[in-house]
Protein backbone atom coordinates (compact mmCIF):
# COMPACT_ATOMS: atom_id res chain seq x y z
CA UNK A 1 0.00 0.00 0.00
CA UNK A 2 1.14 3.56 -0.72
CA UNK A 3 1.75 5.72 1.80
CA UNK A 4 -1.87 7.51 2.97
CA UNK A 5 -0.15 10.46 4.23
CA UNK A 6 -0.44 13.69 2.34
CA UNK A 7 1.98 15.70 0.62
CA UNK A 8 1.83 18.62 3.27
CA UNK A 9 3.07 16.41 6.11
CA UNK A 10 5.20 14.86 4.08
CA UNK A 11 6.95 17.88 2.95
CA UNK A 12 7.13 19.14 6.21
CA UNK A 13 10.97 18.97 8.25
CA UNK A 14 10.48 17.47 11.57
CA UNK A 15 11.63 20.07 14.32
CA UNK A 16 15.18 19.70 14.83
CA UNK A 17 14.84 21.11 18.41
CA UNK A 18 12.51 18.72 19.65
CA UNK A 19 14.35 15.50 17.52
CA UNK A 20 17.63 16.10 19.31
CA UNK A 21 15.73 16.31 22.82
CA UNK A 22 13.93 13.13 21.52
CA UNK A 23 17.38 11.32 21.07
CA UNK A 24 18.81 12.69 23.91
CA UNK A 25 15.67 11.27 26.09
CA UNK A 26 16.12 7.77 24.35
CA UNK A 27 19.79 8.07 25.54
CA UNK A 28 19.27 8.84 28.95
CA UNK A 29 16.55 5.99 29.16
CA UNK A 30 19.31 3.77 28.12
CA UNK A 31 21.29 4.67 31.41
CA UNK A 32 23.37 7.49 29.35
CA UNK A 33 24.73 10.26 31.23
CA UNK A 34 23.30 12.89 29.23
CA UNK A 35 23.20 16.82 29.27
CA UNK A 36 20.67 18.42 27.71
CA UNK A 37 21.78 21.43 26.18
CA UNK A 38 19.07 21.33 23.06
CA UNK A 39 16.04 22.61 24.64
CA UNK A 40 14.94 26.27 24.95
CA UNK A 41 13.41 25.67 28.45
CA UNK A 42 13.92 27.30 31.81
CA UNK A 43 15.12 25.03 34.45
CA UNK A 44 13.26 26.84 37.20
CA UNK A 45 10.40 25.58 38.76
CA UNK A 46 6.63 28.02 38.26
CA UNK A 47 6.95 30.65 40.78
CA UNK A 48 4.45 29.88 43.71
CA UNK A 49 2.05 32.51 43.42
CA UNK A 50 1.59 31.67 39.99
CA UNK A 51 1.00 27.71 41.33
CA UNK A 52 -1.06 28.80 43.83
CA UNK A 53 -3.47 30.87 41.30
CA UNK A 54 -4.30 27.28 39.30
CA UNK A 55 -4.94 25.41 42.69
CA UNK A 56 -7.13 28.52 43.90
CA UNK A 57 -8.83 28.10 40.49
CA UNK A 58 -9.56 24.23 40.83
CA UNK A 59 -10.95 24.76 44.21
CA UNK A 60 -12.56 27.52 42.76
CA UNK A 61 -14.68 24.62 40.78
CA UNK A 62 -15.68 27.63 38.02
CA UNK A 63 -13.64 27.33 35.43
CA UNK A 64 -14.31 23.95 33.81
CA UNK A 65 -16.14 25.05 30.96
CA UNK A 66 -15.25 25.95 27.85
CA UNK A 67 -13.57 29.38 27.65
CA UNK A 68 -13.95 31.95 25.22
CA UNK A 69 -12.24 31.46 22.34
CA UNK A 70 -9.84 34.37 22.90
CA UNK A 71 -9.47 33.78 25.90
CA UNK A 72 -10.86 35.50 29.33
CA UNK A 73 -11.37 38.90 29.03
CA UNK A 74 -9.83 39.90 32.46
CA UNK A 75 -6.63 38.21 31.35
CA UNK A 76 -6.73 39.89 28.14
CA UNK A 77 -7.69 43.10 29.57
CA UNK A 78 -4.19 42.87 31.85
CA UNK A 79 -2.75 41.76 28.54
CA UNK A 80 -3.35 45.20 27.15
CA UNK A 81 -2.50 47.16 29.80
CA UNK A 82 1.05 45.42 30.31
CA UNK A 83 1.18 46.25 27.07
CA UNK A 84 0.68 49.58 27.07
CA UNK A 85 2.04 50.76 30.03
CA UNK A 86 5.71 48.11 29.52
CA UNK A 87 5.78 48.03 26.03
CA UNK A 88 4.31 51.93 25.24
CA UNK A 89 1.83 50.48 22.53
CA UNK A 90 -0.71 52.84 24.11
CA UNK A 91 -3.50 51.80 20.96
CA UNK A 92 -3.51 48.11 22.65
CA UNK A 93 -6.77 46.96 24.03
CA UNK A 94 -8.69 43.64 24.90
CA UNK A 95 -10.58 43.33 21.70
CA UNK A 96 -6.73 43.45 20.18
CA UNK A 97 -5.49 40.44 22.47
CA UNK A 98 -6.17 36.96 21.24
CA UNK A 99 -4.67 33.71 23.83
CA UNK A 100 -3.51 30.72 22.22
CA UNK A 101 -1.90 27.07 23.08
CA UNK A 102 1.47 28.54 23.64
CA UNK A 103 3.27 31.16 20.82
CA UNK A 104 3.74 29.12 18.63
CA UNK A 105 0.22 28.49 18.04
CA UNK A 106 0.08 31.98 17.95
CA UNK A 107 2.38 32.33 15.29
CA UNK A 108 0.57 29.54 13.39
CA UNK A 109 -2.74 31.06 13.62
CA UNK A 110 -1.16 34.42 12.40
CA UNK A 111 0.22 32.67 8.89
CA UNK A 112 -3.08 30.49 8.41
CA UNK A 113 -4.78 33.94 8.41
CA UNK A 114 -2.38 35.85 6.62
CA UNK A 115 -1.24 34.05 3.54
CA UNK A 116 -1.95 32.51 0.12
CA UNK A 117 -0.47 31.01 -2.07
CA UNK A 118 2.91 32.44 -3.12
CA UNK A 119 3.12 35.05 -0.61
CA UNK A 120 6.46 35.69 1.03
CA UNK A 121 7.41 36.47 4.25
CA UNK A 122 10.64 38.30 5.27
CA UNK A 123 12.49 36.25 8.05
CA UNK A 124 15.43 37.59 9.76
CA UNK A 125 17.64 34.78 10.14
CA UNK A 126 19.11 33.00 12.09
CA UNK A 127 15.48 32.20 12.95
CA UNK A 128 13.51 30.07 15.08
CA UNK A 129 12.89 27.04 13.82
CA UNK A 130 9.28 26.93 12.78
CA UNK A 131 9.01 30.05 11.10
CA UNK A 132 9.56 28.76 8.17
CA UNK A 133 7.95 25.41 8.01
CA UNK A 134 4.63 27.03 9.06
CA UNK A 135 4.85 29.49 6.60
CA UNK A 136 5.50 26.58 3.81
CA UNK A 137 2.37 25.16 5.47
CA UNK A 138 0.16 27.89 4.80
CA UNK A 139 1.14 28.59 1.27
CA UNK A 140 3.95 30.78 1.44
CA UNK A 141 7.22 31.74 0.86
CA UNK A 142 10.16 31.90 3.03
CA UNK A 143 12.62 34.77 2.25
CA UNK A 144 15.73 35.19 4.55
CA UNK A 145 18.10 38.15 5.21
CA UNK A 146 20.67 36.70 7.11
CA UNK A 147 23.14 38.27 9.59
CA UNK A 148 26.44 36.70 10.56
CA UNK A 149 28.86 36.42 13.61
CA UNK A 150 30.41 39.91 12.68
CA UNK A 151 27.43 42.18 13.43
CA UNK A 152 26.11 39.95 16.19
CA UNK A 153 23.73 37.71 13.74
CA UNK A 154 21.14 40.71 13.20
CA UNK A 155 19.97 41.46 9.71
CA UNK A 156 19.39 45.10 8.00
CA UNK A 157 16.96 47.65 7.62
CA UNK A 158 18.06 48.09 3.80
CA UNK A 159 19.02 43.91 3.59
CA UNK A 160 15.20 43.94 4.41
CA UNK A 161 14.45 46.87 1.86
CA UNK A 162 16.50 44.94 -1.10
CA UNK A 163 14.23 41.39 -0.16
CA UNK A 164 10.70 42.84 -0.14
CA UNK A 165 8.91 42.44 -3.52
CA UNK A 166 5.37 42.76 -4.61
CA UNK A 167 4.84 39.31 -2.94
CA UNK A 168 5.89 40.15 0.37
CA UNK A 169 2.95 39.99 2.50
CA UNK A 170 4.78 39.86 5.91
CA UNK A 171 8.03 40.32 7.84
CA UNK A 172 9.24 38.18 10.83
CA UNK A 173 12.10 38.49 13.77
CA UNK A 174 12.35 37.70 17.47
CA UNK A 175 14.36 40.09 19.75
CA UNK A 176 15.86 38.89 22.01
CA UNK A 177 16.29 36.46 19.28
CA UNK A 178 16.16 32.43 19.50
CA UNK A 179 18.97 31.26 18.24
CA UNK A 180 21.32 33.87 18.39
CA UNK A 181 20.15 36.21 21.91
CA UNK A 182 20.53 38.84 19.68
CA UNK A 183 18.57 42.17 20.34
CA UNK A 184 17.47 44.26 18.33
CA UNK A 185 18.08 48.31 19.73
CA UNK A 186 15.25 50.44 19.41
CA UNK A 187 17.02 52.98 16.51
CA UNK A 188 17.71 49.15 14.78
CA UNK A 189 14.04 48.55 14.40
CA UNK A 190 12.82 52.53 13.92
CA UNK A 191 14.92 51.75 10.70
CA UNK A 192 12.92 48.45 10.09
CA UNK A 193 10.05 50.20 10.53
CA UNK A 194 10.44 52.91 8.17
CA UNK A 195 10.95 50.43 5.29
CA UNK A 196 7.75 48.63 6.37
CA UNK A 197 6.01 52.00 6.25
CA UNK A 198 6.65 52.52 2.60
CA UNK A 199 4.67 49.45 1.29
CA UNK A 200 0.94 48.79 1.98
CA UNK A 201 -0.44 45.91 3.16
CA UNK A 202 2.77 44.51 4.48
CA UNK A 203 2.86 43.77 8.55
CA UNK A 204 5.62 43.38 10.72
CA UNK A 205 5.15 39.97 12.98
CA UNK A 206 7.63 40.65 16.22
CA UNK A 207 8.60 37.38 18.54
CA UNK A 208 8.76 38.97 21.90
CA UNK A 209 8.83 35.90 23.86
CA UNK A 210 12.18 36.32 25.73
CA UNK A 211 11.36 39.55 26.51
CA UNK A 212 11.90 39.59 30.44
CA UNK A 213 15.40 37.73 29.63
CA UNK A 214 17.49 41.08 28.42
CA UNK A 215 20.52 41.96 29.59
CA UNK A 216 20.81 45.23 26.93
CA UNK A 217 19.15 47.40 29.40
CA UNK A 218 15.83 47.89 27.46
CA UNK A 219 13.44 45.90 25.27
CA UNK A 220 11.81 48.21 22.82
CA UNK A 221 8.65 47.22 20.71
CA UNK A 222 8.32 48.27 17.36
CA UNK A 223 4.89 48.12 17.66
CA UNK A 224 5.04 50.91 19.48
CA UNK A 225 6.16 53.32 17.05
CA UNK A 226 4.47 55.89 15.19
CA UNK A 227 2.58 54.63 12.32
CA UNK A 228 3.41 50.79 13.33
CA UNK A 229 0.06 49.69 15.37
CA UNK A 230 -1.84 48.75 13.00
CA UNK A 231 1.15 46.85 10.95
CA UNK A 232 2.12 45.28 13.64
CA UNK A 233 1.29 41.82 15.39
CA UNK A 234 3.32 41.33 18.41
CA UNK A 235 3.45 37.97 19.68
CA UNK A 236 4.55 37.09 23.37
CA UNK A 237 3.63 34.35 26.16
CA UNK A 238 4.56 32.69 29.73
CA UNK A 239 6.32 30.25 28.77
CA UNK A 240 10.07 31.38 29.14
CA UNK A 241 10.08 34.91 31.70
CA UNK A 242 7.73 32.79 33.77
CA UNK A 243 9.13 29.65 33.43
CA UNK A 244 5.43 28.07 32.39
CA UNK A 245 6.63 26.43 29.23
CA UNK A 246 4.25 23.28 29.91
CA UNK A 247 1.68 25.47 30.95
CA UNK A 248 0.79 26.61 27.45
CA UNK A 249 0.10 30.13 27.26
CA UNK A 250 0.69 32.59 24.44
CA UNK A 251 -1.19 35.70 22.81
CA UNK A 252 -0.85 38.14 20.29
CA UNK A 253 -1.85 41.60 20.06
CA UNK A 254 -2.81 42.58 16.91
CA UNK A 255 -4.70 45.04 14.32
CA UNK A 256 -8.87 44.63 15.34
CA UNK A 257 -9.30 42.69 11.79
CA UNK A 258 -6.36 40.04 12.53
CA UNK A 259 -7.02 39.37 16.08
CA UNK A 260 -10.64 38.94 14.61
CA UNK A 261 -9.36 36.32 12.08
CA UNK A 262 -7.15 34.38 14.14
CA UNK A 263 -9.95 33.95 16.34
CA UNK A 264 -11.80 32.74 14.05
CA UNK A 265 -9.16 30.41 12.87
CA UNK A 266 -8.57 28.88 16.90
CA UNK A 267 -12.13 28.56 17.03
CA UNK A 268 -12.57 26.04 14.02
CA UNK A 269 -8.57 24.19 15.08
CA UNK A 270 -8.75 24.61 19.50
CA UNK A 271 -11.10 26.73 20.63
CA UNK A 272 -9.79 28.20 23.87
CA UNK A 273 -7.01 27.75 25.80
CA UNK A 274 -6.79 25.63 29.15
CA UNK A 275 -8.82 27.26 31.80
CA UNK A 276 -6.36 27.12 34.51
CA UNK A 277 -3.33 27.96 32.92
CA UNK A 278 -5.30 31.01 32.08
CA UNK A 279 -6.11 31.74 35.73
CA UNK A 280 -2.61 31.06 36.13
CA UNK A 281 -1.59 33.41 33.68
CA UNK A 282 -3.28 36.69 34.82
CA UNK A 283 -1.81 35.40 38.06
CA UNK A 284 1.92 35.44 36.38
CA UNK A 285 1.10 38.85 34.79
CA UNK A 286 -0.38 40.85 37.94
CA UNK A 287 1.65 39.78 40.42
CA UNK A 288 4.90 39.59 41.73
CA UNK A 289 7.71 39.56 39.11
CA UNK A 290 10.55 39.23 40.95
CA UNK A 291 10.83 35.89 40.53
CA UNK A 292 11.05 36.51 36.76
CA UNK A 293 14.07 39.44 37.68
CA UNK A 294 15.93 36.47 40.45
CA UNK A 295 15.67 34.28 36.97
CA UNK A 296 17.25 36.83 34.43
CA UNK A 297 19.45 37.60 37.03
CA UNK A 298 20.31 33.78 37.55
CA UNK A 299 20.48 33.65 33.20
CA UNK A 300 23.26 36.27 33.32
CA UNK A 301 25.35 35.16 35.27
CA UNK A 302 25.15 31.43 33.11
CA UNK A 303 26.05 33.71 30.24
CA UNK A 304 29.10 34.81 31.66
CA UNK A 305 29.80 31.22 32.73
CA UNK A 306 29.59 29.45 30.14
CA UNK A 307 31.35 32.54 27.74
CA UNK A 308 34.22 32.21 30.06
CA UNK A 309 34.74 28.36 29.24
CA UNK A 310 33.70 29.21 25.18
CA UNK A 311 36.93 31.29 24.75
CA UNK A 312 39.12 28.46 26.20
CA UNK A 313 37.91 26.15 23.38
CA UNK A 314 39.80 26.31 20.39
CA UNK A 315 38.40 26.58 17.57
CA UNK A 316 35.27 28.28 18.88
CA UNK A 317 34.10 32.02 17.66
CA UNK A 318 31.17 33.48 19.49
CA UNK A 319 29.35 36.94 19.78
CA UNK A 320 27.92 38.16 23.47
CA UNK A 321 24.27 37.00 23.73
CA UNK A 322 22.30 40.52 24.85
CA UNK A 323 19.26 38.36 26.05
CA UNK A 324 17.51 34.67 25.76
CA UNK A 325 19.66 32.05 26.89
CA UNK A 326 21.19 30.97 24.16
CA UNK A 327 25.06 31.10 22.54
CA UNK A 328 25.13 30.19 18.76
CA UNK A 329 29.13 29.90 17.97
CA UNK A 330 30.48 29.54 14.79
CA UNK A 331 32.17 25.77 14.72
CA UNK A 332 33.72 25.81 11.00
CA UNK A 333 37.00 25.49 12.31
CA UNK A 334 36.07 21.48 13.11
CA UNK A 335 34.65 20.86 9.47
CA UNK A 336 36.46 17.88 7.25
CA UNK A 337 37.74 16.58 10.75
CA UNK A 338 37.71 13.68 12.02
CA UNK A 339 38.07 11.28 15.55
CA UNK A 340 37.13 7.28 15.96
CA UNK A 341 34.39 6.41 13.34
CA UNK A 342 32.90 10.11 12.91
CA UNK A 343 33.88 12.19 10.46
CA UNK A 344 32.11 16.16 10.58
CA UNK A 345 31.41 17.37 7.81
CA UNK A 346 28.76 19.82 9.20
CA UNK A 347 27.36 20.69 11.82
CA UNK A 348 24.79 18.25 12.08
CA UNK A 349 27.88 15.60 12.51
CA UNK A 350 29.06 17.77 15.34
CA UNK A 351 26.23 17.33 17.25
CA UNK A 352 25.71 13.68 16.52
CA UNK A 353 29.79 14.03 17.43
CA UNK A 354 29.08 15.46 20.31
CA UNK A 355 26.30 13.64 21.53
CA UNK A 356 28.27 10.11 21.05
CA UNK A 357 31.37 11.12 22.25
CA UNK A 358 30.54 13.94 25.22
CA UNK A 359 26.83 12.71 26.06
CA UNK A 360 25.53 16.70 25.12
CA UNK A 361 23.46 17.46 23.31
CA UNK A 362 23.31 20.65 21.56
CA UNK A 363 21.17 21.55 17.98
CA UNK A 364 22.67 22.58 14.56
CA UNK A 365 22.68 25.67 13.01
CA UNK A 366 21.49 24.53 10.02
CA UNK A 367 18.03 24.36 11.76
CA UNK A 368 17.93 28.02 12.24
CA UNK A 369 19.21 28.89 8.85
CA UNK A 370 23.26 29.44 9.90
CA UNK A 371 24.55 26.01 8.78
CA UNK A 372 28.28 27.15 9.85
CA UNK A 373 26.94 27.36 13.75
CA UNK A 374 25.30 25.16 16.68
CA UNK A 375 23.42 26.52 19.24
CA UNK A 376 23.83 26.20 23.25
CA UNK A 377 21.23 26.39 25.46
CA UNK A 378 22.39 27.94 29.03
CA UNK A 379 18.92 26.69 30.61
CA UNK A 380 20.29 24.32 33.01
CA UNK A 381 21.85 24.40 36.64
CA UNK A 382 25.48 25.86 36.67
CA UNK A 383 27.12 22.37 37.46
CA UNK A 384 26.01 20.63 34.06
CA UNK A 385 26.99 23.97 32.48
CA UNK A 386 30.07 23.28 33.97
CA UNK A 387 30.19 20.13 33.02
CA UNK A 388 28.77 19.87 30.15
CA UNK A 389 31.50 22.46 28.48
CA UNK A 390 33.97 20.53 30.07
CA UNK A 391 33.11 17.59 28.30
CA UNK A 392 32.39 19.67 24.46
CA UNK A 393 36.31 20.82 25.29
CA UNK A 394 37.69 17.14 25.92
CA UNK A 395 35.72 16.00 22.90
CA UNK A 396 36.45 18.47 20.37
CA UNK A 397 40.11 18.40 21.19
CA UNK A 398 39.81 14.88 19.51
CA UNK A 399 38.90 16.03 16.29
CA UNK A 400 41.75 16.40 13.95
Amino acid sequence: MNSILSDRINNMEESATLAMAKKARELKSQGVDIISLSLGEPDFKTPEHIQQAAKDAIDEGKWFAYPPVAGYSDLREAIAKKLRDKNHIAEAKAENIVLSTGAKHSIANIFMCLLNEGDEVVIFSPYWVSYAEIIKLAGGVPVLIEGNLENNFKATAQQLEDAMTDKTKAVIYSSPCNPTGSVFSKEELQAIAEVVKKRDNVVVIADEIYELINFSGAHASIGSFEGMFERTITVNGFSKGYAMTGWRVGYICAPLEIAKACEKMQGQFTSGGNTIAQRAALAAINGDHAPSEKMAEAYFKRRELVLGYLKEIPGIETHIPEGAFYFFPKVTSFFGKSAGKHTVNNADDLCIYLLEEANVSLVTGAAFGAPQCVRLSYAASEDELKEALKRIKEALAKLK
